[in-house]
């Protein structure tokens, strides 16, 4: 695949994006390639619009991000306004063809942020994967030499523990685990640090769970209140100090192709994401520039 380099940096040419890209030296850093698994084999729990949303926030503070679908529905991939149905590869390609992930990953219309997108075919992976000889480091091995090329590849998983979340976790440096404020926000949690420590120990020693989010809470009920406290006694300073609120925009903005920032760009969705990027770098000592979401005027 062609490349084009930008500032002192090369990254790969996709869709052409509508705003300049802030030249990587001014960081003052490499590329690290650090590499996040978003995870929770419960659905609904916020994990595709933390992928999307955190993306588009940690390109908007310049850095350069990796979104990679690994979830057959595809809403990461919808979610950056790339349409599943025009796509000639995909995730599936580089899982199950062997291709090279640099002939798949697109550029999307929010500067800094590229896709690896995934369409139906994902479904059928995890049974062609079964018979595969080192199935789950197929990812890992595709991503070797591309995320040299990013500061932060970040991994959208289905809501199961199956093979591509193995191979999600396989290949990640760490993990961010969202939590909904809801009722049974911890059900099935156990079963999730469980098979992280299972691939920690049998795949990939370098494991952490680098952070747990609250997600969908609303703070005019007593229940949001009492599932953070929960959540924050259990995982103690994994926990996010950001809190992702319950709200409409960010339920619209995917409909649009939108991450929240561009969709709604005063909205106390994109305030969040935006104050939890900048939250996440600093967690993991990545240089960015000034938060835009200090412009961000929030509603009341």
């Amino acid at each position: 695949m062609e490349e084009e380099r930008t500032g002192a940096r090369l990254r790969p040419i996709g869709p052409s994006s509508s705003q300049p890209q802030k030249p990587y030296t001014e960081m003052g850093s490499p590329p690290t390639g650090n590499t996040f698994a978003i995870v929770n084999q419960k659905g609904g729990v916020g994990k595709t619009t933390t992928a999307v949303n955190l993306s588009a926030a940690l390109a908007s503070l310049g850095r350069i991000i990796l979104l990679v679908d690994l979830d057959p529905q595809g809403n990461s991939t919808s979610g950056v306004g790339i349409s599943k149905t025009g796509l000639r590869m995909s995730v599936y390609d580089v899982l199950i063809g062997g291709d090279p992930i640099d002939h798949v990953i697109q550029r999307t219309a929010t500067a800094g942020l590229d896709l690896v997108p995934s369409d139906v075919r994902l479904a059928g992976a995890e049974v062609e994967l079964t018979a595969t000889i080192a199935r789950e480091n197929r990812l890992k091995a595709a991503l070797r030499t591309a995320r040299n090329h990013y500061d932060v590849v970040i991994i959208d998983c289905p809501p199961s523990l199956g093979l591509l979340t193995i191979n999600a976790l396989t290949a990640a440096d760490a993990c961010l685990i969202p939590v909904q404020c809801e009722y049974y926000a911890l059900e099935g949690l156990s079963s999730l640090v469980t098979t992280i420590d299972l691939v920690r120990r049998h795949l990939n020693t370098g494991l952490e769970v680098s952070g747990v989010l609250l997600t969908m809470a609303d703070p005019r009920t007593k229940l949001s209140d009492q599932v953070a406290t929960e959540v924050r006694n259990h995982f103690g300073s994994k926990v996010y100090e950001t809190v992702v609120p319950r709200s409409v925009r960010l339920a619209e903005a995917p409909s649009y192709g939108q991450p929240i920032i561009a969709y709604a760009p005063g909205s106390r969705g994109a305030a969040a994401y935006l104050t939890l990027a900048g939250e996440f770098a600093d967690r993991i000592g990545l240089p960015h520039g000034s938060n835009r979401g200090a412009a961000v005027q929030v509603p009341a």
